[in-house]
Formats: structure tokens, sequence, C-alpha cells
């Protein structure tokens, strides 16, 4: 990381450097091609988006084009946004003592022409990181342009100024993000009026400040996002507005269930668990991500809202808390998580989707259906029911297994050995832990079950499974 204390500290210095200042724009272009042609990740934690959203935003910013986004909820658009900064230089020139950054060989406001003009080569810079270049807001109807653009400061006009001054002006937010990035999230949601305000910031750069109408070319990259819902089917955003926007970029929640599962590890706050140690068999992670899968595919779920890739995140969670939860309460060292941590993922689940039914109890009813659906897919991804048969054999007899989310993972031990082949699940049976055997077993008798194989009786935590 450079150090700013060793880059030129005034105008002469800067220019004697031959350091040339670049529209911001052309700055974060510049490091998209050196990027390309190094063959580096271009937005790195952006995962599932390859093959579809990255090329149309590279080709946007390789053509200087303003962006907006188009996506349901949890789809990575603001983290997109914010990664825009990647590509920004680490350090970048102002003058020092203005109230908006200003390029130095280009300054805008009277204040930063005035500095320029009295000091010339004297004139102190400030070097800004490409961290603090970036600025967000959430749009809300009760945004005004005086929050953007700005306002006149009563203060300054009680010091003494004349209305007529520009410098009573208050600035904005998007001219104190001048050299650097400006992101609008939920578009629609700016009233129309303010909407009408933001044409002029997208292309002709000049602004009305409560009667001042000043030439304040900024420099600003402006990005957004929207719900297509409010983008497309409500006319919330007027069209010369969308009109200026050079490119609309469709986001897409993960095609893939192997992404699913690698936001989900990514994002997951797993808390410290101590000397435990945490093992999560493959195919936990899997039935995680199909849950939210089969959610997205549901009638019963409201699809115009979207079930967000937070939902996978949050049942990751949930299911470990769960896992450490038995942990804790039965004394062993291992948090292997099992079928039958699934129902306490419920209210996490329940909390993240909207049911498009209403009716008492059938929440319960669309989520279980869910979650069984679920299981089943991975299930029939990792074993042949034919291949299982001898297990299912077994029960023929009076034979009945009882599992539970509170059980020990050593009784399992006990449960293998009544049940023929399943030493077969594993490559190496004598040294597979207590708390993987127990995931595996119920996983298979759950599979059996939902093949209808085997019956399931549910009672206080406890699942007996019996033909």
């Amino acid at each position: 990381m450079t150090n700013p204390a060793e880059l030129p500290q005034t105008f002469g210095q800067l220019r004697s450097s031959g350091y040339q200042v670049l529209p911001v724009k052309v700055e974060i272009r510049k490091n998209l091609i050196n990027r390309l042609r190094a063959g580096a990740t271009l937005f790195p934690g952006i995962t599932g988006y390859d093959e579809t959203v990255i090329p149309q935003l590279t080709n946007a910013i390789l053509g200087n084009q303003d962006i907006i986004l188009l996506g349901e909820r949890g789809q990575a658009k603001s983290r997109i946004l914010r990664s825009l900064t990647g590509l920004l230089d680490e350090w970048t020139p102002t003058i020092a003592g203005t109230e908006i950054p200003e390029n130095p060989y280009q300054p805008i406001t009277p204040l930063g022409k005035q500095i320029m003009q009295e000091q010339g080569d004297k004139a102190p810079l400030r070097w800004i990181h490409r961290d603090d270049r970036y600025a967000e807001k959430l749009a809300t109807p009760d945004i005004t342009i005086a929050d953007l653009i700005g306002e006149v400061d009563p203060i300054k006009v009680a010091e003494g100024r004349y209305l007529s001054d520009e410098f009573t002006l208050h600035y904005g937010l998007v001219p104190r993000v001048n050299r650097g990035i400006f992101a609008i999230n939920e578009l629609p949601d700016l009233a129309e009026r303010i909407q009408v305000g933001l044409l002029n910031l997208l292309e002709e750069r000049d602004i009305q400040i409560r009667g001042h109408r000043i030439r304040l070319p900024l420099d600003v990259f402006i990005v957004a996002t929207a719900n297509p819902e409010d983008y497309t089917n409500r006319g919330r955003i007027i069209t010369p507005l969308k009109d200026r926007y050079g490119a609309q970029i469709r986001t897409h929640y993960p095609l893939r269930i192997a992404e699913e599962i690698e936001i989900m590890e990514q994002e997951a706050m797993v808390a410290d668990l101590g000397d435990y140690r945490l093992e999560v068999p493959g195919f936990m992670k899997e039935i995680i991500a199909e849950i939210t899968h089969h959610a997205r595919r549901s009638p019963d779920i409201n699809q115009r809202s979207g079930v967000s890739v937070r939902t996978s995140i949050s049942l990751y969670e949930a299911l470990v808390a769960n896992a450490f939860r038995r942990a804790l309460r039965t004394g062993e060292s291992e948090v292997v998580p099992r079928i039958s941590d699934l129902p306490f993922v419920v209210p996490s689940f329940q909390g993240k989707v909207e049911f498009e039914a209403m009716e008492e109890g059938q929440e319960d009813r669309i989520t279980q259906r869910i979650l069984q659906s679920a299981v089943k897919a991975v299930f029939d991804r990792y074993h042949q029911v034919q291949d299982l048969r001898s297990i299912a054999t077994a029960f023929e007899g009076d034979l009945m297994v009882e599992t539970g989310e509170s059980t020990r993972a050593e009784d399992y031990a006990q449960i293998a050995r009544k049940l023929p082949g399943v030493d077969q699940l594993f490559p190496d049976p004598d040294n597979v832990s207590p708390g993987m055997r127990a995931s595996v077993i119920e996983f298979v008798l759950e599979g059996l079950h939902l093949h209808k194989l085997l019956n399931k009786y549910e009672n206080s935590g406890f699942a007996t499974y019996t033909r």
C-alpha cells in the first residue's frame, strides 16, 4: 500500500511528476483493461456471475456507460456496486481545503478556483483513498434535492453573505463524492421530482439550487439498483431518467447448487466454536442450498419478492448453531449437522420468504414439503435406492430405529450394527467419526422414508423409523 506522505504534496510537485488526473470513468476503464490483460479477477467475492452479469458489466465500463443493476433482493447488487471501488486508483489528488474533492487541474467550485488562482504551484494537495471515493444512498420518498445536490446554507447567509453568492451553497451528497462513484439503491423509490433532478447529473451537469444556476461539471460515475417489479411494472421511474442510463444489467440468483454453497460458506457468520471441531457433510450443505432453490420454484412462495441468497446463509447458520447446541448439551467435541437438525432452520426460512397462502397452518405444511423435496433431491444425487435395499429389508422384522437431534453421536454405532451395508457407505469405516456416522445414517434413513420404503413417526424431537 502506497504511503500518501510519499506522494506530491503541492500542485507544483504533482505537475513536475507528470501525474495526470483522469476522469473517473476513464480511470476505472483503464484499471479494468489492465486487469483483463493480466487475467486477474475482476470483481473478487462475486460468485455465479462469470458468464452472465460480469461480461455485461465489463462491457458497460469499457463503453463509459452509467449503469443500473436490475434484480430481486439478495442478488449481490449492492456488493457489485461497492466492488467498483477496486477499479479506482489507490490514491487520487484533490485540492486541500475545498468543501468537495476537486481535480487540481480542473477546479469546479469558486473556492477551488480561488485557491488555484492565488496559490498556483504552492496549492496544497489532499490525497484521497479509493475507499473514500464511494457514496451510497438508499432511495426513500423523503429524500430532497438538498440531500443529493445541495442547499443554501442559512449560517453562511447569517454571516453576511448574499443569497446570490455561490459561497453560500452547502453541497449535497453527490457533489461531495466528486471524483468518485455515487450509488443509488432502489432508484424507483425516489420521488419523481427528485428523479428529474438527476437528469442533469447524468448528462448536462447543469445544476440549479434555489435559484442559483451554476455550472458544476461533476466528475461522478453514477450507478443504481432497482427491483424489476418497481422498475418495469409500476411505472415508478420516469422515462427520461431511464433513458439516461447507458446499461441496464439484469442480475439473477445462483443458477447452480455449487454456486449457492460457495456464497453460503463465504457469507455465513459461523461464530467461534472454541475447542469444538466443526465438520459439515457435503450433503447437508447441498440440502440447505436445495431448500432455497426449491423455494424459488415453489408456487406457494411469492416469487415477485424473490427468495434471497440470504435465505441459504441464514439456514446454514441455524443448522450449525443447533448442531453446536447439541454438542454442548451432550458433551461431545465435534459439531456435525444432521437431518434431525433441519426442523430448527424453519424459523429462519419462514422469516426470509413470503408465502402466497395465508390460511392457518399452511406455512408449516408448505415449509415441510419444501424441506422434504430438498432432502429427496440431494439423496437421489448421492444414492441409488436399489443399492440400499438391504438396509430397508432389515426393517421387515420388528426392527425400529430411533433418531433425534439430541441423541448422542456415539449411540449411532449401535444403530449401524443393526443395518447391513451401512459400513459400505464410508470409504474407511474404521476411521469415520461418530458425528459423521450419525449424520450419514440419518440421511440414509430419511431418504428411504421419502422413497416410501420406511415409515417415520415423529414425537417430541425424536423420529422412529420402521416398516
